[in-house]
């Protein structure tokens, strides 16, 4: 559920009410998700639904409902700005539905970059080579040019929400959560070290650097706050 709420660019506790869902926002193979409205407009909505499997740690799929407009080629693109030319999907996926742009709220960001006393660290050290957009498809975060291979750290302690390869556009990605405001995600990844649920601290090693659906090996990586992306650079040191 993290997953999907990562790609609508929605706090999980939003797409949780909507579908009247409570933590740990626990989603089984064959749900419909609402990503709109409330949990009584499911007719013809922008759903979510997961994947036909019996595990409940199933990835999941983002289509349109039935009756709905098709999502056009804008729609699927990755928010890392690198060029996407292979395919890392699994197959059973039909494509991913983005909501409306987001658009930071300059305000909430400057009042809370302290807040929750999250301690921000560098998780590599490079050369930036794209930096954060608000634009509707601009980079949602920063991109960070290494070796394949190099160590990939944790920027905060939490709990791993997320780790695989069903975000199209993300390669092998995974998804901290740090407090009950902010995300952080590291995307392109070799290989991934750290599972789901897993507690881990800031500065722990938890994936090798990669080019997984990017052109060359890179970290792309984003801070989100409740949901939605925030310019990295105003939180790291």
């Amino acid at each position: 559920m993290y997953a999907i709420a990562f790609r609508a660019g929605l706090d999980v506790r939003t797409l949780a009410s909507r579908n009247i869902i409570r933590s740990p926002y626990i989603i089984y193979p064959g749900q419909v998700l609402q990503l709109t409205g409330s949990a009584s407009q499911i007719t013809g909505s922008t759903v979510a639904k997961a994947s036909g499997n019996k595990s409940n740690t199933a990835k999941p799929v983002v289509r349109q409902a039935a009756g709905a407009a098709p999502a056009n080629s804008n729609q699927v693109k990755s928010n890392s700005s690198a060029k996407v030319t292979k395919p890392v999907a699994s197959s059973n996926q039909t494509g991913y539905v983005r909501t409306a742009p987001n658009k930071e709220n300059k305000n909430t960001t400057k009042n809370t970059q302290s807040g929750n006393k999250v301690q921000w660290h560098w998780p590599v050290r490079g050369k930036i080579i794209s930096r954060f957009s608000s634009n509707e498809h601009g980079n949602k975060g920063v991109d960070i040019a290494g070796q394949e291979g190099s160590r990939i750290n944790a920027a905060a302690s939490g709990q791993v929400v997320y780790a695989g390869s069903a975000l199209r556009g993300y390669g092998n990605l995974i998804i901290i959560k740090h407090n009950d405001d902010y995300l952080s995600a590291y995307a392109h990844n070799k290989r991934i070290l750290v599972a789901e649920r897993q507690q881990v601290t800031v500065g722990q090693q938890i994936a090798e650097m990669g080019s997984t659906d990017a052109t060359d090996s890179r970290l792309h990586f984003e801070i989100r706050f409740r949901g939605k992306s925030v310019d990295p650079l105003r939180y790291l040191p």
